[in-house]
């Protein structure tokens, strides 16, 4: 595969997709960060408590959101490094499902991985599964890394 797209969000799951594309990837690795305007609690870090980050939507929300996406992408490109493996790195806004597959579609990219965090039962029901979702509506592969 020449190009493949990776949804990252930090987690350690995102992170092994991003490793699994590296190794599968031909010339070019896209690792996407969608920022979701709708998760008072996106731009926290996982072990953080969300009460004591910036007001949801604020400018500092953000902005802080802003510095979680370069601090991945960051990680990323020291995994990268060396790999002969050229990465680009994107940052959009939105729903995080739609904006994948938009954005794969757009750019024509020859697959999407991205990791699956494994919600089962009433959880996966009432926040829906990205990778689901993803899986379901992209027009080319797509590889859910567990």
């Amino acid at each position: 595969m020449d190009t493949i797209l990776v949804a990252v969000d930090g987690s350690p799951l995102s992170k092994r997709a991003f490793e699994q594309a590296l190794a599968h990837a031909d010339s070019t690795v896209v690792a996407l960060h969608v920022i979701d305007p709708t998760d008072p609690g996106y731009s926290a870090p996982f072990d953080v408590d969300i009460s004591t980050e910036p007001l949801h939507g604020s400018e500092e929300w953000y902005e802080r959101a802003d510095e979680l996406a370069a601090d991945i992408f960051d990680e990323l490109a020291a995994l990268a490094d060396g790999s002969g493996v050229e990465l680009r790195t994107e940052t959009h806004r939105g729903d995080p499902a739609r904006t994948i597959v938009d954005f794969a579609r757009r750019e024509g990219v020859d697959a999407v991985y991205l990791g699956g965090h494994g919600r089962t039962g009433e959880t996966d029901l009432l926040f829906g599964s990205v990778a689901e979702l993803v899986a379901g509506r992209a027009p080319m592969s797509v590889m859910v890394v567990r």
